[in-house]
Protein backbone atom coordinates (compact mmCIF):
# COMPACT_ATOMS: atom_id res chain seq x y z
CA UNK A 1 0.00 0.00 0.00
CA UNK A 2 3.12 2.53 0.90
CA UNK A 3 4.11 1.90 -2.92
CA UNK A 4 0.98 2.64 -4.22
CA UNK A 5 -0.18 5.85 -2.48
CA UNK A 6 1.44 8.37 -0.24
CA UNK A 7 0.79 9.52 2.95
CA UNK A 8 -1.41 12.57 3.42
CA UNK A 9 1.76 14.38 4.60
CA UNK A 10 3.51 13.33 1.26
CA UNK A 11 1.19 14.18 -0.33
CA UNK A 12 2.57 17.70 -1.57
CA UNK A 13 6.33 16.15 -2.55
CA UNK A 14 4.20 13.47 -4.90
CA UNK A 15 2.55 16.04 -6.49
CA UNK A 16 5.67 17.90 -6.96
CA UNK A 17 7.43 15.07 -8.24
CA UNK A 18 4.44 14.33 -10.64
CA UNK A 19 4.58 17.50 -12.00
CA UNK A 20 8.50 16.99 -12.66
CA UNK A 21 7.91 13.56 -14.65
CA UNK A 22 4.93 15.49 -16.75
CA UNK A 23 6.78 18.97 -17.62
CA UNK A 24 9.96 17.80 -18.09
CA UNK A 25 11.20 16.69 -21.54
CA UNK A 26 13.56 13.98 -19.63
CA UNK A 27 14.14 12.94 -16.29
CA UNK A 28 17.46 11.30 -15.85
CA UNK A 29 18.10 9.27 -12.08
CA UNK A 30 21.42 9.42 -10.32
CA UNK A 31 22.87 7.61 -7.27
CA UNK A 32 24.39 10.39 -5.07
CA UNK A 33 25.50 8.27 -2.80
CA UNK A 34 28.73 9.83 -0.87
CA UNK A 35 28.66 12.51 -2.23
CA UNK A 36 28.81 16.01 -0.13
CA UNK A 37 26.04 19.04 0.08
CA UNK A 38 28.67 21.17 -1.31
CA UNK A 39 29.22 18.99 -4.83
CA UNK A 40 25.43 18.49 -5.17
CA UNK A 41 25.24 22.28 -5.10
CA UNK A 42 28.08 22.68 -7.42
CA UNK A 43 25.90 19.82 -9.68
CA UNK A 44 22.98 22.03 -9.45
CA UNK A 45 24.61 25.03 -10.40
CA UNK A 46 26.51 23.14 -13.71
CA UNK A 47 23.09 22.44 -14.74
CA UNK A 48 21.74 25.23 -15.26
CA UNK A 49 17.75 26.90 -14.61
CA UNK A 50 16.48 24.50 -16.96
CA UNK A 51 17.18 21.02 -15.16
CA UNK A 52 16.05 20.60 -11.51
CA UNK A 53 18.45 18.05 -9.36
CA UNK A 54 15.91 17.18 -6.49
CA UNK A 55 16.63 14.19 -3.76
CA UNK A 56 14.15 11.70 -3.43
CA UNK A 57 12.33 8.87 -1.60
CA UNK A 58 11.96 5.61 -3.97
CA UNK A 59 8.79 5.30 -2.94
CA UNK A 60 7.70 8.84 -3.44
CA UNK A 61 9.36 8.82 -6.47
CA UNK A 62 7.60 5.54 -7.86
CA UNK A 63 4.13 6.80 -6.58
CA UNK A 64 4.75 10.08 -8.71
CA UNK A 65 5.99 7.76 -11.73
CA UNK A 66 3.39 5.81 -11.91
CA UNK A 67 0.90 8.74 -11.46
CA UNK A 68 2.30 10.57 -14.35
CA UNK A 69 1.92 7.16 -16.30
CA UNK A 70 5.59 6.27 -16.51
CA UNK A 71 5.26 2.58 -15.48
CA UNK A 72 9.17 0.95 -15.84
CA UNK A 73 11.09 3.07 -13.85
CA UNK A 74 11.30 0.65 -10.28
CA UNK A 75 14.39 -1.18 -11.16
CA UNK A 76 15.65 2.03 -11.06
CA UNK A 77 14.45 3.85 -8.11
CA UNK A 78 17.01 1.60 -5.88
CA UNK A 79 19.74 3.20 -3.17
CA UNK A 80 19.79 6.87 -2.31
CA UNK A 81 18.25 8.70 -5.23
CA UNK A 82 18.92 12.11 -6.79
CA UNK A 83 16.34 13.00 -10.33
CA UNK A 84 17.70 15.98 -12.69
CA UNK A 85 14.61 16.59 -14.35
CA UNK A 86 15.52 18.21 -17.98
CA UNK A 87 13.11 21.16 -19.35
CA UNK A 88 15.73 22.63 -21.11
CA UNK A 89 18.00 19.99 -24.21
CA UNK A 90 18.69 16.84 -22.69
CA UNK A 91 21.57 16.46 -24.69
CA UNK A 92 23.05 19.35 -22.51
CA UNK A 93 22.03 18.25 -19.57
CA UNK A 94 23.51 14.71 -20.20
CA UNK A 95 26.68 16.68 -21.05
CA UNK A 96 26.70 18.13 -17.53
CA UNK A 97 25.96 15.21 -15.73
CA UNK A 98 28.46 13.00 -17.88
CA UNK A 99 31.06 15.79 -17.11
CA UNK A 100 30.43 15.61 -13.07
CA UNK A 101 30.65 11.98 -13.26
CA UNK A 102 33.81 11.86 -14.60
CA UNK A 103 35.21 14.85 -12.37
CA UNK A 104 33.17 12.93 -9.24
CA UNK A 105 32.60 8.92 -9.99
CA UNK A 106 30.78 8.98 -6.73
CA UNK A 107 28.10 10.64 -9.18
CA UNK A 108 26.29 7.59 -10.66
CA UNK A 109 23.85 7.70 -13.56
CA UNK A 110 21.54 4.88 -13.00
CA UNK A 111 19.16 5.72 -15.99
CA UNK A 112 16.34 7.92 -16.82
CA UNK A 113 13.22 8.50 -19.01
CA UNK A 114 13.22 10.78 -22.19
CA UNK A 115 9.68 11.62 -24.04
CA UNK A 116 7.67 8.97 -22.23
CA UNK A 117 10.87 6.17 -23.13
CA UNK A 118 13.03 4.71 -20.49
CA UNK A 119 16.46 5.12 -20.73
CA UNK A 120 19.50 3.02 -19.68
CA UNK A 121 22.62 4.73 -18.56
CA UNK A 122 24.56 3.67 -21.68
CA UNK A 123 21.37 5.54 -23.53
CA UNK A 124 22.17 8.69 -21.53
CA UNK A 125 25.86 8.20 -22.23
CA UNK A 126 24.98 8.10 -26.08
CA UNK A 127 22.82 11.09 -25.70
CA UNK A 128 25.67 13.19 -23.79
CA UNK A 129 27.95 12.03 -26.93
CA UNK A 130 25.44 13.77 -29.68
CA UNK A 131 26.05 17.65 -30.29
CA UNK A 132 23.61 20.10 -28.39
CA UNK A 133 20.70 22.21 -30.06
CA UNK A 134 22.75 24.95 -29.81
CA UNK A 135 25.81 23.76 -32.19
CA UNK A 136 23.21 22.22 -34.30
CA UNK A 137 21.58 25.38 -34.72
CA UNK A 138 24.63 26.99 -35.08
CA UNK A 139 25.61 24.48 -37.84
CA UNK A 140 22.15 25.21 -39.60
CA UNK A 141 22.47 28.93 -39.32
CA UNK A 142 25.90 28.80 -41.15
CA UNK A 143 24.81 26.49 -43.25
CA UNK A 144 22.00 28.67 -44.30
CA UNK A 145 24.04 31.90 -44.81
CA UNK A 146 26.46 29.87 -46.57
CA UNK A 147 23.58 29.26 -49.34
CA UNK A 148 22.25 32.48 -48.88
CA UNK A 149 25.87 34.35 -49.83
CA UNK A 150 25.82 31.38 -52.68
CA UNK A 151 22.34 32.76 -53.92
CA UNK A 152 23.21 36.03 -53.71
CA UNK A 153 26.62 35.64 -56.08
CA UNK A 154 24.35 33.96 -58.67
CA UNK A 155 21.75 36.56 -58.68
CA UNK A 156 24.74 39.13 -59.12
CA UNK A 157 26.79 37.14 -61.96
CA UNK A 158 23.22 36.86 -64.04
CA UNK A 159 23.37 40.49 -65.61
CA UNK A 160 26.58 39.82 -66.41
CA UNK A 161 25.57 36.28 -67.82
CA UNK A 162 22.85 37.30 -69.75
CA UNK A 163 24.59 40.29 -71.43
CA UNK A 164 27.43 38.02 -72.63
CA UNK A 165 24.60 35.49 -73.49
CA UNK A 166 23.00 38.62 -75.69
CA UNK A 167 26.12 39.12 -77.55
CA UNK A 168 26.69 35.64 -78.28
CA UNK A 169 23.50 35.63 -79.90
CA UNK A 170 24.51 38.86 -82.18
CA UNK A 171 27.60 37.23 -83.12
CA UNK A 172 26.01 34.11 -84.13
CA UNK A 173 23.56 36.16 -85.95
CA UNK A 174 25.76 38.28 -87.95
CA UNK A 175 27.57 35.45 -88.96
CA UNK A 176 24.48 33.25 -90.17
CA UNK A 177 23.65 36.45 -92.26
CA UNK A 178 26.90 36.92 -93.80
CA UNK A 179 26.69 32.71 -95.15
CA UNK A 180 23.91 33.81 -96.73
CA UNK A 181 24.74 36.89 -98.61
CA UNK A 182 27.21 34.82 -100.88
CA UNK A 183 24.58 32.56 -101.26
CA UNK A 184 22.12 35.29 -102.89
CA UNK A 185 25.20 36.62 -105.00
CA UNK A 186 25.30 33.46 -106.39
CA UNK A 187 21.81 33.31 -107.85
CA UNK A 188 22.11 36.57 -109.20
CA UNK A 189 25.03 35.69 -111.62
CA UNK A 190 23.28 32.52 -112.45
CA UNK A 191 20.46 34.64 -113.40
CA UNK A 192 22.17 36.57 -114.99
CA UNK A 193 23.91 34.18 -116.95
CA UNK A 194 20.58 32.98 -118.03
CA UNK A 195 19.43 35.94 -119.67
CA UNK A 196 22.25 36.58 -121.43
CA UNK A 197 22.45 32.85 -123.10
CA UNK A 198 18.95 33.53 -123.72
CA UNK A 199 19.77 36.98 -125.84
CA UNK A 200 21.75 34.84 -128.67
CA UNK A 201 18.81 32.67 -129.17
CA UNK A 202 16.25 35.82 -129.56
CA UNK A 203 18.06 37.56 -131.95
CA UNK A 204 18.96 34.46 -133.52
CA UNK A 205 15.42 33.85 -134.38
CA UNK A 206 15.09 37.29 -135.10
CA UNK A 207 17.21 37.40 -138.45
CA UNK A 208 15.69 34.03 -139.54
Amino acid sequence: MADTQARPDKAAAVAELTGGFRDSAAAVLTEYRGLTMAQLTTLRRSLGRETTYAVTKNTLAKIAARDAGITDLDELLTGPTAIAFVKGDPVEAAKGLRDFAKANPLLVVKGGVLDGRKLSAEDITKLADLESREVLLAKLAGAMQAKMAQAAATFNALPTQLARLAQALQEKKAAEGGADAPAADSGTDAAAADNGADAPAAEASAEA
